[in-house]
């Protein structure tokens, strides 16, 4: 604690980012630092107890740890916590908390949409409105398509809710296979993951970035697809290798591909995806909404209450696995 009996909260943002909103409610009961670089950091974590990181694409923590002496606990402003998990942290003892629950039904409607522009073929339609063009087409029914929800936690448990509710059958993929789950008609386990592929009509990847998911939808994933199908990632980036994804569009490997995240962001502009026909893009945004910066802080003041009283946090991240786990 700090000499006026406060605890010391570090709040690490991108370079040229405001200040959360919802601060001088925190500043009641700590004392609040700001960081936004590795040499701010440097300065702000000595005597640091509490981290909250709202950059969750942050290389400076790890670079900084060093002079982190006191911290017990890091909370980020994120589904997806893997620029976290550098080694150093996860051998610590230090907590990590996330944001689940925020962006989940945000997300969830974000994958219902996309699924249906693409079975409404609302991107055709748009250009043929752009050119003034008027052209009649029959468009495909979407209810009774198979989803595969590739990750079946809190997010992906509520796109397989919504999905259902508009009369698709989702499927999800986990750890464990299960067949009693009441958000999925079955969740398969990752060993599944090929054969399940071969069945969906939509594939939408929600999973968490992880040693094991880096890279997973690649030449063999596509393949195992049918050719009908169409991808939806949500999840992050580099859990699609964006080659392979390319190869199987140009190629008629798959149909199509929504995509709010990249391995490389933002998005180079003579990059071939901006191009393609049937390919929809947004700019990370799938679970923002109006009023999301002030929900992330007002979650993160409900878990330092928790905190500060010596509870239990919610939201505990396992940080061998690299996400937070159902409790």
């Amino acid at each position: 604690m700090s000499q006026r009996n406060k605890p010391v909260v570090t709040i690490l943002t991108a370079p040229g980012e405001q200040e959360p909103p919802g601060m001088d409610s925190l500043r009641a009961r700590a004392e609040v630092r700001f960081a936004s670089d590795e040499a701010t950091l440097r300065t702000t974590l000595p005597g640091t107890d509490v981290m909250m990181v709202t950059d969750f694409r942050t290389e400076a923590l790890e670079a900084a740890w060093g002079c982190a002496d006191q911290l017990r606990w890091i909370h980020a402003t994120s589904a997806g916590v893997d620029a976290l998990m550098f080694p150093a942290l996860t051998k610590s003892s230090v907590v990590v908390t996330n944001a689940r629950g925020i962006f989940d039904k945000t997300i969830a409607e974000y994958v219902l949409c996309t699924i249906l522009m693409f079975a409404k073929d609302f991107p055709a339609s748009i250009r043929l409105q752009l050119k003034h063009q008027w052209k009649h087409r029959d468009t495909e029914r979407a209810a009774g398509k198979q989803v595969l929800v590739v990750g079946a936690g809190s997010i992906g448990r509520q796109i397989g809710r919504l999905v259902a509710a508009a009369g698709l059958q989702p499927h999800g993929i986990a750890r464990t296979a299960r067949s009693d789950d009441q958000d999925f008609v079955a969740v398969h386990s990752n060993d599944d993951l090929y054969n399940q592929l071969g069945h969906a009509d939509y594939v939408v990847i929600a999973a968490p970035l992880t040693p094991q998911t880096e890279g997973l939808f690649d030449e063999k994933a596509f393949k195992a697809m049918k050719k009908t199908a169409r991808l939806i990632n949500i999840g992050r980036g580099p859990i699609v290798k964006t080659k392979d994804l390319i190869a199987a569009l140009e190629s008629g490997e798959i149909a199509g591909a929504g995509l709010d995240v990249f391995e490389e962001e933002p998005l180079p502009e003579d990059h071939p995806l901006w191009d393609m026909d049937n390919v929809i893009m947004t700019a990370h945004m799938a679970g923002d909404f109006v009023g999301w910066k002030r929900a992330l802080t007002d979650q993160f003041l409900e878990n330092f209450d928790r905190w500060h009283g010596g509870e239990e946090l919610f939201n505990l991240v396992d940080k061998e696995l690299g996400y937070a786990g159902s409790k």
